[in-house]
C-alpha cells in the first residue's frame, strides 16, 4: 500500500515571500497549503513582527504557528548589500514572488519585478499595497484599517447615526491575500498558455475591499442611492436581522425568500402575514419591515435560541446562532468538515484553522507550523544557493543572516 501524500496543485512552484505581517504572508500561507514550497525572507533576530503580536508562547505567538505553516523560514537582513544579493539569487530561481512593502521599496533594493525579470523572465510577481503601485495615493501609508474605510466597507457597517465598526480582525489584509493568491494563479495558469512570460500582479488593499461592495456603485449610478449603515439588517432585503432570545444569545434569521418568508412567519406564529399579499414579495416586505421585525424579535425572545434555530430548521428556514470560536471547535458539522488541523508545538498539540478551498482530488494540507526564525537557513542557502558552512557562518557573524 502506497504511503505517499496526494499531489497538490501547487506542487513544483517555489514561491519567494518578502512580506512581514499579514497581508503578504498570508498569500504564501495559501499557496504552500496548496503544494506550493515558500521560502520566507525574514530580518535576522526577532524575524516577522507578527512573531510577537498577540498571545505568545515561548516567544512566538500561536497567530505565527498557523500564517508560518508550511513555510521555510531564511534569515536575510535586506538593508546590507550582501543580504540583498542573496535574495536576488533567491528570487531569481523563484516561479513567485510576494511583497507588501510600500510602493518604491523593493525597487530601491534592487529587487523590483524589473530587476528581477532579467534574470527571471518567467517570474510572477505579486505585489501587494495600500492603495496599489500606481495613482496619487500609491505613496500613501495604507494599513487595512484605514483602506477599509477608504473602500466604503467601513461607511456600510455599523449603526446609523453612530461611528462605523469594523470588525474585531485584519479583514482588509485578509481579503487582499485571497485577491493577491487568485491573481497568482490567473498568471500562473496564463504563463503556461504562452510563451513562459511572468507579469506582476497588482493588488491593493483598498480595492480588494471594494470587490465586496456588490451594488453600491451601480445603484448610484442609475438611481443616485447611497447605501448607508443599517445596523444588523441589510438595506432593501427583507426579513434578514439578528434577535435576540429568551436565554440572552443572538440568533440570524434569513426568511428573504418568497417561500421561506411564509414558512418563517407560520412557525412564528403570525399565518395572517404569511398569506398577506402585501408581504408576498420582497418589495412590499420591505414597506412593512417595522412590523415583520417586531413579530419576530417578540417571538425569539419567548424562545431559547437553541428552540428557535430548532423550530425554524425543521421548516427549511435558514437559521443559526452567533458563534464564538469555542462554539465552533464544539460543533460536530466544523469537525465532520475537518475545519481543524492539529499540529505540534514544543511537544505540545495545537489546533489550527484547515484554508479554504476543499478540493476533492488535490486537496490542501498543513504539514508543518510555523518554526523558528531562519530555521531552514542551512537549507536553502547550502542546498540552494550552494554556500557551504563557513560562508553561512561568516554571514552569520556580519548580521547579514
Amino acid at each position: 500500500m502506497s504511503t505517499s501524500k496526494p499531489q497538490r496543485p501547487l506542487d513544483g512552484i517555489r514561491v519567494i515571500e518578502l512580506g512581514q505581517l499579514l497581508a503578504g504572508p498570508f498569500t504564501s500561507t495559501i499557496l504552500g497549503y496548496f503544494g506550493a514550497e515558500v521560502i520566507k525572507i525574514e530580518p535576522p533576530g526577532r524575524g516577522d513582527p507578527i512573531r510577537g503580536w498577540r498571545e505568545v508562547h515561548n516567544g512566538t505567538s500561536y497567530w505565527y504557528r498557523s500564517l508560518g505553516r508550511n513555510k521555510k523560514s531564511v534569515t536575510l537582513d535586506l538593508n546590507s548589500e550582501k543580504g540583498r544579493e542573496l535574495a536576488y539569487q533567491l528570487m531569481g530561481k523563484a516561479d513567485v514572488v510576494v511583497e507588501n512593502f510600500r510602493p518604491g521599496v523593493v525597487e530601491d533594493w534592487g529587487l523590483g519585478p524589473e530587476d528581477i525579470k532579467k534574470t527571471n523572465p518567467g517570474v510572477v510577481y505579486a505585489r501587494i499595497s495600500g492603495y496599489g503601485q500606481t495613482g496619487p495615493y500609491a505613496s500613501k501609508p495604507g494599513y487595512a484599517s484605514v483602506t477599509e474605510g477608504v473602500s466604503g466597507f467601513r461607511f456600510v457597517n455599523g449603526f446609523p447615526g453612530e461611528p462605523p465598526v469594523r470588525p474585531n480582525l485584519s479583514i482588509g489584509d485578509t481579503i487582499a491575500a485571497i485577491h493577491a493568491a487568485l491573481g497568482i494563479c490567473l498568471a500562473l495558469l496564463q504563463r503556461q498558455r504562452d510563451s513562459g512570460e511572468g507579469q506582476v500582479v497588482d493588488v491593493a488593499l483598498y480595492e480588494s475591499m471594494f470587490n465586496l461592495m456588490e451594488g453600491v456603485v451601480p445603484e448610484f449610478s442609475g438611481a443616485g442611492v447611497i447605501r448607508e449603515a443599517s445596523g444588523t439588517t441589510v438595506t432593501g432585503i427583507v426579513p434578514t436581522n439578528t434577535y435576540t432570545c429568551s436565554d440572552g444569545k443572538y440568533v440570524i434569521i434569513g426568511g428573504n425568500g418568497d417561500s421561506i418568508f411564509k414558512r418563517l412567519m407560520v412557525a412564528a406564529g403570525h399565518p395572517e402575514m404569511a398569506e398577506n399579499p402585501e408581504m408576498a414579495h420582497n418589495e412590499g416586505r420591505v414597506r412593512h419591515v417595522e412590523v415583520i421585525d417586531k413579530a419576530l424579535a417578540d417571538w425569539c425572545a419567548s424562545h431559547s435560541a437553541e428552540e428557535v434555530v430548532a423550530i425554524l430548521e425543521a421548516e427549511r428556514v435558514p437559521a443559526g446562532l452567533v458563534y464564538s470560536v469555542e462554539d465552533q471547535m464544539r460543533d460536530p458539522h466544523f469537525n465532520a468538515r475537518g475545519m481543524f488541523e492539529e499540529v505540534e508545538v514544543d511537544g505540545k498539540p495545537l489546533h489550527i484553522p484547515a484554508i479554504m478551498p476543499k478540493l476533492e482530488g488535490t486537496p490542501g494540507r498543513t504539514d508543518w507550523p510555523g518554526q523558528a526564525v531562519g530555521s531552514h537557513n542551512h537549507e536553502i542557502l547550502g542546498g540552494l544557493l550552494g554556500l557551504d558552512d563557513g560562508a553561512i557562518e561568516a554571514l552569520r557573524a556580519e548580521g547579514v543572516v
